[in-house]
């Protein structure tokens, strides 16, 4: 058989399994990722899991900007990505107590600094989340901290800055571990759009809040 021949029938023989890895695959463009939060406490008394009871963290993408979410009883914290300059802007939303951070492309990397090198171990164990087939994957951050993490290969974003910890992982994380101060947090999908987000999502409020750099932020304890 010649060599011409070969490669033409591996060609043909490969492709099928690439058209539907292809189709298999959705790159998020635009849509609402709704994220359920469950509370691990090791605590007898059960109050401080309780304030986050019914807490949901949201994810709105538009592009390469994305606006993320976490409200619970306590208040709102919010975190804008503009994705034509790469600035990030936090909203914390306290009560009375409103700020405003912002970030340039750098700040907003030093404030991931601790989720940089973070390295991915991948196990073929699977479960499905709202209908999708997800991996389990063990992630080791530098400092050695561990964290498992459930990630689809079918959805894709296009741009992964909005959640540092799984930006290296091939595939959107659709359950994973993380910590609000001294409490183990598990992420969950809940609920996933693909409709059009109004622009206005990513707008920036221009009253009523203080207004801080990342390094005057930093110096008030942040």
């Amino acid at each position: 058989m010649k060599i011409k021949t070969v490669y033409t029938y591996l060609v043909l023989f490969l492709l099928p399994d690439l058209f539907i890895t292809a189709a298999a695959q959705k790159r998020i463009t635009e849509g609402k990722i709704t994220y359920d939060l469950i509370i691990n406490t090791g605590e007898k008394d059960p109050k401080i899991a309780d304030m986050f009871d019914g807490a949901t963290s949201t994810l709105y993408i538009k592009g390469k900007s994305s606006r993320w979410e976490l409200v619970s009883s306590l208040g709102k914290q919010s975190i804008i990505i503009d994705g034509k300059t790469g600035n990030a802007t936090e909203l914390r939303e306290y009560g009375d107590s409103k700020y405003m951070i912002t970030m340039t492309p750098e700040n907003w990397k030093e404030s991931n600094k601790k989720y940089e090198g973070t390295t991915f171990s991948y196990y073929e164990e699977y479960k499905s989340i709202q209908g999708y087939n997800c991996q389990k994957a063990l992630g080791k951050m530098k400092d050695g901290t561990e964290f498992t993490v459930y990630f689809t290969r079918e959805l894709i974003p296009e741009n992964k800055d909005f959640q540092y910890a799984n930006k290296d992982l091939p595939g959107l994380a659709m359950e994973y571990e993380s910590a609000i101060g001294n409490l183990k947090v598990i992420y969950r999908v809940s609920q996933i759009s693909f409709n059009v987000i109004p622009a206005a999502t990513f707008d920036l409020p221009k009253t009523g809040f203080r207004v801080l750099t990342f390094e005057e932020s930093n110096k008030i304890g942040n």
